[in-house]
């Protein structure tokens, strides 16, 4: 018998002790502590193991792609881009094939669980996923990730404030080179609008959407290319301008820093008497988190971190108010964790039953807090807005018939994340 050849970045005793001298398939719930998480359709056969406290997804192919794809999240991974983290590859040349491990990202769901909870009628819902998958398309293409089945149906999703991060999470058909051509990247694109549009039309049947409906969904995976290149524009764009107009520089660098892009360098370089291309090199997308990170040691997602810093600096502003002079950011930053951020995560996290991560139960206090404030004309405060996340009926009349007619603005909870 052929022994497997096992290389595992997390050699911990309970994953090293799975029957891997057995074909997946034959695994048996009874033996191995299998975890029953619906996938949407794959080519091959993908399982969830718990072990070693940790989750676990395991998925069956052939070797040669498994070792491929192995490879790619490898890259992906080294690149710091929003995709499934590879913990291992299992050849088992017994049975012809290999085992590729994956951590199983937390908190993550598939598109089909979001859209069966959103009535048909909600558009802007469905756009923020859009955007989710077209800013993971930009930021592949941008590190020469060519992704070959770009669809919803490869594609995780993690609540990130009020936005969606999209996460690639089937890697077969990816390639990763030097820089991507325009051929590429527009060959992806019309790869993405065809399984967008069939993966959304073939959910709004199972779901008995009324069939009115379908030329709205195509209509919707049409748009994604003009979506795409006015982020890519964006990032890639080098105007030309007077010498004397270096303001619009500034310009440049806040509209991109709003859209979460740090700015590593800015070059002007002459083009003919007084006039200048402005050409603007830019890294990750983490410039709320970083400063975040800077002012509290926090980690949090950038849509988060956009969110926190807006309550921090109301904060801040509250007690220059209250000290009728300037309070510094480091001053005003640590007042705000010990008075607002840790009391509030907790409540909120606990409101909501432990589910997903504090920092994000924060995120939707705030958000519920504001919506309902909005609604009344006045600030619910925060014992409504708890009342509000957690779908109970607040005491304050006023947030009362605010919560009795909720606003569409927050994405809807998921309460079974896992």
């Amino acid at each position: 018998m052929a022994v497997p050849e096992l290389t595992l970045r997390a050699p911990c005793p309970g994953l090293l002790a799975l029957p891997w001298d057995l074909p997946l398939a034959q695994w048996q719930a009874t033996e191995v502590p299998l975890r029953d998480i619906a996938v949407g359709p794959s080519r091959h056969l993908v399982r969830f193991v718990e072990a070693d406290g940790e989750l676990w997804a395991l998925k069956d192919m052939p070797e040669r792609i498994a070792r491929r794809e192995y490879r790619v999240l490898r890259r992906l991974e080294d690149e710091c881009l929003p995709a499934v983290r590879p913990a291992g590859l299992v050849h088992q040349p017994e049975h012809d094939t290999a085992v590729l491990v994956t951590r199983y990202l937390q908190g993550s769901w598939q598109y089909r669980r979001l859209i069966m909870r959103l009535p048909p009628n909600r558009p802007l819902q469905r756009a923020r996923l859009f955007d989710g998958m077209i800013s993971l398309l930009v930021d592949l293409h941008r590190n020469g990730v060519f992704w070959g089945d770009c669809s919803l149906a490869n594609t995780l999703f993690v609540r990130d404030g009020q936005c969606l991060q999209a996460h690639l999470v089937d890697a077969e058909t990816s390639e990763v080179h030097p820089e991507l051509s325009d051929g590429q990247r527009e060959h992806d694109l019309d790869i993405l609008v065809e399984n967008v549009a069939a993966g959304m039309i073939d959910l709004a049947a199972r779901l008995e959407r009324p069939p009115e409906i379908v030329p709205e969904l195509i209509d919707e995976a049409n748009a994604l290319p003009d979506r795409y290149r006015a982020l890519w524009d964006v990032l890639h764009a080098a105007p030309v301008f007077a010498f004397g107009d270096r303001y619009r520089v500034e310009g440049t660098i806040r509209e991109l820093n709003e859209l979460g892009f740090v700015v590593d360098e800015v070059s002007l370089q002459p083009v003919g008497e007084d006039r200048s291309r402005l050409q603007v090199t830019v890294g990750d997308r983490n410039f709320h988190g970083d400063q975040l990170r800077r002012l509290t040691g926090l980690e949090a997602g950038e849509g988060q971190a956009q969110i926190l810093l807006g309550d921090l600096r109301a904060h801040q502003a509250w007690m220059c108010r209250r000290a009728g002079a300037e309070v510094g950011e480091q001053v005003a930053a640590r007042s705000w964790v010990d008075t607002c951020l840790t009391p509030g995560m907790r409540a909120a996290h606990r409101e909501l039953g432990g589910v997903g991560s504090a920092v994000q139960a924060y995120c939707d206090l705030l958000e519920v807090r504001w919506l309902l404030s909005e609604r009344v004309g006045r600030d619910v405060g925060t014992a409504a807005a708890l009342a509000g996340l957690g779908g109970r009926a607040p005491t304050d009349s006023a947030a009362k018939t605010a919560v009795a007619d909720p606003p569409t603005g927050p994405i809807p909870r998921i309460d079974d994340e896992t």
